[in-house]
């Protein structure tokens, strides 16, 4: 499956990247060892297993340096690679290629990491019917790239920011008084597009949340049992997502309680980097 982002959402964060690596001076490295017209060919190369999300932020890394530079992505966004799997071949200025390098490792290296995890969660689902969404817990100035990372994986987003949707929290819950206050008050601010959400620690808490008919509940750090249980008292009239120090251990047994969402914040906040090197 491929996927796409739209390059006005990258380009800004590229060039971004490139400022901070040329600072004052530029690539004073490529200045002085290579010739201004020598020309390079190379390929991006996976050294290990994972997902691959992220080549449009090599492309535009190096064509912000080298407009004429030739990029052709063997694969696309989404797919497996291996040890010595070829992710694209690019020709282009060497001065440009050498100085976008880093920028453009950087980038997708962090991005097919998240892809990478999202699918080692996606795979550990497999066949329960849950899904494994996102979180807010992103690097900052990077969440659209994350996030489109996680879909790379085979994951689904939550909310993208604080106006896509109302989630009411604990500490929300305790300004308000209640689950049922804040409810209330969340359904007489909200439009007929808006959906509402709201976390719950307890049974109780969730049987409170129930009677005010939310989009959807939030189960944070339940045990798999009270999870059960939320799932036979909430099944059909809401959408149930468990949350809370999920892991790759954890789970599969998350996922058998019948729970609809399963949010997992290390998707983004504790993905290693996939190792990726350019070839010359």
């Amino acid at each position: 499956m491929s996927f796409e982002i739209p390059d006005t959402l990258i380009d800004p964060i590229v060039r971004l990247a490139l400022a901070e690596d040329l600072g004052r001076a530029g690539d004073v490295t490529v200045t002085a060892c290579i010739d201004a017209e020598a020309r390079m060919s190379a390929a991006f190369v996976a050294r290990q297993n994972g997902v691959v999300a992220g080549l449009s932020c090599a492309r535009l890394a190096i064509a912000a340096l080298d407009p004429s530079a030739r990029f052709e992505a063997v694969l696309r966004d989404g797919e497996t690679v291996g040890p010595g799997s070829v992710i694209a071949r690019v020709e282009a200025n060497a001065r440009a290629l050498l100085t976008a390098e880093r920028t453009g490792l950087n980038l997708m290296g962090r991005l097919s990491g998240v892809a990478t995890l999202t699918a080692a969660y996606v795979f550990a689902i497999n066949g329960t019917g849950a899904r494994i969404a996102d979180t807010r817990k992103t690097t900052p100035g990077l969440r659209a790239l994350e996030k489109y990372a996680v879909r790379c994986g085979g994951g689904v987003n939550h909310r993208f920011g604080l106006d896509d949707a109302i989630l009411i929290k604990d500490n929300h819950v305790a300004a308000c008084g209640g689950v049922g206050s804040a409810l209330e008050r969340a359904r007489a601010f909200a439009g007929h597009l808006m959906k509402i959400e709201v976390e719950v620690d307890s049974l109780e808490q969730l049987d409170e949340a129930l009677a005010h008919r939310p989009d959807a509940i939030m189960c944070d750090n339940f045990s798999v049992a009270d999870l059960t249980e939320a799932v036979r008292r909430a099944k059909g009239k809401t959408i149930l997502e468990a949350s809370g120090g999920i892991n790759l251990t954890t789970v599969r047994a998350i996922a058998e309680t019948g729970v609809d969402i399963i949010s997992v914040g290390a998707l983004t906040h504790s993905a290693a980097v996939l190792d990726i090197g350019l070839d010359a």
